[in-house]
């Protein structure tokens, strides 16, 4: 797929842990900057990058 069309179901556990290990981040700050920026998981990653 593309990475631009994945976006992140905060409201399926499963898939919030998947992307929060993924990301390196915990459940609680990945759900709050998808708050911020959206569930667009290449904007929640450049959100990340730019503020560890």
């Amino acid at each position: 797929g593309n990475p631009d069309r994945e976006l992140i179901n905060v409201s399926e556990p499963y898939e919030l842990r998947d992307w929060a290990d993924k990301f390196g981040v915990t459940n609680v700050r990945l759900k709050a900057v998808v708050n911020i920026v959206g569930n667009s998981a290449k904007k929640v990653e450049a959100y990340l990058t730019k503020n560890k």
